[in-house]
């Protein structure tokens, strides 16, 4: 989606809301595609001392299997977004990420969006951050509970075990 900014690039205190729909559902994440409910961003465009600067909102729920636990899980997915946009990039803006450059006095929400959810998105994929996985020997989910896997011993200590055992 374009938004017209013409009406507040040379008005400062001008304001422009919007909102957007935008379909992810084909954005791959750790070997699957997360993002196929669609994500929903609102917010403002507003001219602040001759600075454009986008303030918003990402919704949406993440589909996924945990890469800790291997289960399936739906949760909420809310992203904050806040970046200026100008009307030509120069040299020094280009390496930052959050500086958009506007095309013929329009954003592109949906170039903006897709970026912000991609540079936020977790390297791994988890049900919850507190998932503790699987037991690695046994293959018990340790969220359910400690499995009974009797700990590994450093094989270097295996002289000293044998005299505790005495």
């Amino acid at each position: 989606m374009l938004l017209g900014l013409s009406k507040i690039i040379d008005c400062p205190g001008g304001e422009i809301p919007f909102e957007t729909t935008l379909d992810l559902s084909e954005m791959r994440f750790g070997g699957c595609c997360p993002l196929n409910e669609p994500v929903r961003a609102v917010g403002r465009v507003r001219n602040t001392a001759g600075v454009l600067l986008l303030t918003g909102e990402i919704d949406t729920n993440l589909n996924g299997v945990c890469d800790r636990c291997c289960k399936p899980f739906r949760r909420a997915f809310h992203l904050p977004v806040e970046v200026v946009l100008v009307k030509k990039l120069e040299s020094e803006q280009l390496s930052d990420p959050w500086i958009f450059e506007l095309q013929d006095d329009q954003a592109d929400l949906d170039d903006i969006f897709t970026t912000a959810v991609v540079l936020n998105m977790d390297s791994q994929l988890l049900c919850d951050p507190a998932c503790k996985g699987l037991c690695p020997r046994c293959g018990k989910d340790l969220n359910d509970g400690p499995c009974d896997c009797k700990p590994e011993r450093d094989p270097r200590l295996q002289v000293l075990e044998k005299l505790l055992n005495k």
